[in-house]
């Protein structure tokens, strides 16, 4: 096991089955708007706000083929970072509500000079399971991994 001031750094790729498991969620809400008894108007409007969310959060969280999609993680002697291609590493603040999880990592940070809070989830298969262990290790064990980015 290396040192928890050594630099870690990952990079994971688009996870099919959290491809399949949205997509199922989708259909799931999709065919629920069929089934329930309520006016076109509010029917087309929901079918629109499904297929709106889903081209805003596929190539961002899902697929990965946005530029403002975040693909790596790094932590360093600057603190933990964040990579996306459209602007590199950035610096960013883990929240305490994080989870690292066999199955999945979800990540809670704030971007340096954001109020808002986002979240990312890394599955499994996005990541070797070597990998993956690693990273959970860090997330667990790390020294100030709430520290807010410097």
């Amino acid at each position: 096991m290396s040192s928890p001031s050594s630099p870690f750094e990952c990079r994971w790729r688009a996870s099919r089955r959290l491809l399949a498991a949205y997509l199922l969620a989708q259909l799931i809400a999709l065919g629920s708007l069929l089934v329930l008894d309520i006016p076109v108007w509010s029917c087309i409007t929901a079918v629109a706000a499904c297929l709106a969310h889903a081209g805003w959060v596929v190539p961002r969280q899902i697929l990965l083929s946005h530029p403002h999609a975040f693909t790596g993680l790094r932590r360093n002697a600057e603190g933990w970072q964040l990579f996306n291609s459209a602007r590199g590493w950035q610096p960013v603040q883990l929240r305490p509500d994080s989870l690292a999880l066999p199955m999945m990592v979800v990540l809670r940070f704030r971007l340096r000079g954001e109020r808002r809070v986002r979240s990312l989830c890394v599955p499994r298969d996005a990541l070797a399971p070597a990998i993956h262990r690693r990273l959970r290790v860090r997330l667990k064990f790390s020294r100030r991994r709430w520290a807010a980015a410097e």
